[in-house]
């Protein structure tokens, strides 16, 4: 019986993880994100922050509304050319740039 091969990444940094097809799968890419996750879960300990909450630095935080605006500007780019009636290599070449822009804020960890 044939497995799917399920490609997850790192709870802590974002890798991606392989699938070696047996056993649980992994949650941390090495020993060092599964660290740094055991100290930000105990880091919140006794406090009133939830224990799903992200943390986040404020430099962290401004990048991510940067990259977030960027996201909305391309998705205005690609309403704007499809409502003038833009050609269809224009609109895929845009939704290119959308859909990578949408990938590199997945990875954002």
């Amino acid at each position: 019986m044939s497995r799917t091969q399920h490609t997850s990444v790192c709870a802590w940094c974002g890798k991606e993880l392989g699938s070696s097809g047996r056993g649980r799968p992994r949650k941390y890419c090495g020993r060092s994100c599964k660290q740094r996750a055991y100290e930000q879960r105990h880091k919140i300990t006794g406090t009133n922050i939830p224990q799903e909450a992200v943390i986040i630095h404020p430099d962290r935080a401004a990048a991510l509304r940067d990259s977030l605006f960027e996201l909305r500007c391309a998705a205005e780019d690609i309403a704007t050319a499809s409502a003038e009636g833009a050609e269809p290599d224009e609109l895929r070449d845009l939704c290119t740039e959308l859909v990578s822009l949408a990938r590199a804020i997945e990875k954002l960890r």
